[in-house]
């Protein structure tokens, strides 16, 4: 038997090694498009970023144990089809992996503002090599416009600003991270901005960059402008399904799987970031870009793969953190709708508290920010929200 990993990801390393921890001694393939070993991401908008942590440190594994894991690399290389029927992986290369199982861990790519297409100072970021080229361009400082306040634009303006950069972050919605948070909290949260001299736009989007060769300004929908001299755009990411055209695999923002990773093929199971899965604190399928959910899909994955029957495991409350301006925010749990939060512990003046969201009296998610310890006591209180609805 053989398997091919396709994602030389942190879910498809995971999946790599509880492949190898249920038994499993056959042949393992890992493509990479990128030409790196796995590594980890958190860091790049934060650490790396800010130049006080080299890309060694980000390695997520080290050649001792890639040696016993006995796996071939296949990076710089990228999956262009998947023929269940010829049980085969297909390279842009043109190079035809034939394969028993395949572990579909392409994760997300993220999303494009039209027209930025070859304009130089405009980055997103997702790869080591895009925080490369962005951390370059900050060292020589200037104006940054960041387009977006989810978590990862505000980490990047939280870095930029701690580099002494002029900064302005841009939000379509009226309250940032409400979706995540809920509108009280997601004030707060994005408060952190103001509290650092970071001028926060929000409700208003973006129309279009200024300049020629080189960004230079950011064109609003209000009719304003804003000078850039970089420009970060972080409007959400899109996940990689696009080379599963035709497979079969059933695919709708993401691949949908059933609870065990298990997809609309037999033998190709998902993982990560790509994965849309039904989890009971959610209530629904969705796909959870949180590190700690990539490592826990695998082990459900790989018994699924080995076995041919989906195997669920238990799964604990989705759980999430962000460092922004010296403050740890850290989620668990699901925000549900109608869900109201309760500040338990510490108040919001100080940036320093424990919240629990309630719904019908039910514990259902906890955001606490500098409260670390606080935070991993509740977070095994939240029940799950219901059994997930059928897609």
């Amino acid at each position: 038997m053989s398997i091919t990993v396709v994602g030389a990801s942190l879910a498809g390393l995971s999946t790599v090694r509880a492949l190898r921890a249920e038994g499993y001694d056959g042949g393992i393939a890992v493509v990479g498009e990128e030409r790196h070993l796995p590594y980890d991401r958190p860091p790049l908008s934060k650490d790396f970023l800010k130049g006080t942590l080299d890309a060694d440190a980000l390695a997520l594994g080290d050649p001792a144990e890639y040696d016993d894991l006995d796996v071939r690399w296949l990076l710089g290389e990228r999956a262009v089809r998947l023929d269940p029927a010829d049980r085969s992986v297909t390279l842009a290369s043109g190079r035809r992996l034939h394969t028993d199982g395949v572990v579909v861990a392409t994760g997300a790519s993220p999303r494009a503002l039209p027209g930025s297409d070859g304009l130089a100072g405009v980055h997103t970021l997702r790869t080591l090599d895009d925080a490369r080229a962005l951390r370059d361009e900050l060292a020589l400082g200037g104006r940054l416009v960041v387009i977006g306040a989810g978590f990862i634009g505000a980490e990047v303006a939280s870095t930029a600003r701690g580099l002494g950069l002029d900064v302005t972050v841009v939000e379509a919605l009226d309250v940032p991270l409400e979706r995540q948070l809920g509108r009280t909290m997601g004030r707060v949260c994005s408060s952190l901005h103001t509290d650092h001299g970071v001028r926060l736009l929000t409700g208003t989007g973006v129309a279009g960059l200024t300049g020629d060769g080189r960004v230079t300004g950011v064109r609003l929908t209000d009719g304003r402008e804003l000078p850039a001299d970089i420009v970060v755009v972080g409007v959400g990411v899109r996940p990689a399904t696009d080379w599963l055209a035709g497979s079969g695999v059933q695919a709708d923002d993401g691949v949908v799987c059933d609870a065990g990773c298990a997809t609309s093929v037999p033998g190709v199971v998902a993982v990560g970031d790509v994965a849309r899965c039904p989890h009971p604190f959610t209530g629904r399928y969705a796909r959870i870009e949180h590190w700690s959910n990539a490592t826990e899909q695998a082990t459900a994955a790989a018994r699924t793969l080995l076995t041919g029957v989906s195997a669920s495991v238990p799964r604990p409350a989705p759980y999430f953190w962000s460092d922004q301006y010296q403050v740890r925010i850290q989620l668990a749990g699901h925000v549900a709708p109608g869900a109201v939060p309760e500040v338990v512990d510490g108040d919001v003046d100080s940036r320093c508290f424990t919240a629990v969201y309630r719904r019908e009296n039910t514990p259902v998610a906890v955001l606490s920010l500098n409260q670390t310890k606080l935070f991993n006591r509740l977070r095994r209180t939240l029940v799950p929200a219901a059994a997930p609805a059928a897609v």
